[in-house]
């Protein structure tokens, strides 16, 4: 059975993305950090379209609960054969002279730690499948780790870089075994995260800049995701799909 654990699976792309592979026929565990009432409606949506999830909270940032998290999966539904490392945050919009190091240093822990331990126990979960060469590990990046994030949060853009490294190095550690690792970059897209840095309209804002002239959807990020997941890119590792309208 096809195992994928979503790390913020309550809303945006990680809904959108629970959503999508449940209709692939893939078990989703639907990790959250804390809105229990938003993940228990992306569960109650998949399970009445006839698929398989369920809950499962943890606040990926501590390295103890993401152990617990990856054990409890495996009691669940049985080892986590693909990974969507997709939560993050965003805090309000602030030029480089203005931020402390408290600010940085969470943001680096919130949106870079947790994903090299999400993939580390993945990988102990891979390793005891018996379809390795399926198993595959997508990081949800951000356009703005080549646009640079400029006068809104250079931090959060500078943490995404680190997550297109952390891709790429990955990818090549573990190609030998057969297992894949693949980033998505979104660019405006229509979720809830925007709230959190102070502008919930950004996208509304800036879509006359971008060459489709549009903001994209959550949808448009879980179709890519769902793509590098599957076997249809198995000669695809350590590659981006951009999904910024064009930039």
């Amino acid at each position: 059975m096809k195992v994928v654990l979503i790390t913020g699976g309550s809303r945006g792309i990680g809904a959108a993305a629970a959503k999508k592979l449940a209709q692939q026929g893939y078990a989703v565990a639907i990790n959250y950090k804390s809105n229990h009432q938003a993940a228990e409606q992306v569960q109650n949506d998949i399970l009445s379209a006839g698929g398989k999830a369920a809950l499962f909270q943890a606040d990926v940032s501590d390295e103890q609960q993401v152990v617990e998290l990856f054990q409890t999966v495996h009691t669940h539904f049985g080892p986590v054969t693909h990974l969507v490392n997709n939560a993050g945050v965003l805090t309000r919009q602030m030029r480089v002279e203005e931020m402390t190091a408290e600010r940085i240093n969470w943001m680096l822990t919130q949106n870079v730690t947790p994903y090299f331990i999400c993939a580390r126990e993945a990988i102990k979960h891979m390793r005891q499948s018996n379809t390795r060469q399926q198993c595959a590990i997508v990081n949800v990046s951000s356009a703005a780790s080549y646009l640079g994030g400029a006068n809104e949060y250079v931090d959060y853009a500078a943490s995404k870089g680190a997550i297109d490294s952390f891709t790429k190095g990955l990818s090549l550690e573990l190609a030998a075994e057969g297992i894949r690792v693949n980033g998505v970059r979104p660019g405006c897209i229509y979720t809830d995260i925007h709230a959190d840095g102070g502008e919930p309209n950004r996208v509304d804002r800036v879509s006359d800049l971008l060459p489709l002239k549009r903001g994209g959807t959550s949808v448009e990020v879980a179709n890519a995701i769902a793509w590098l997941l599957s076997d249809e890119a198995s000669y695809a590792t350590g590659t981006f799909i951009d999904l910024a309208g064009g930039l």
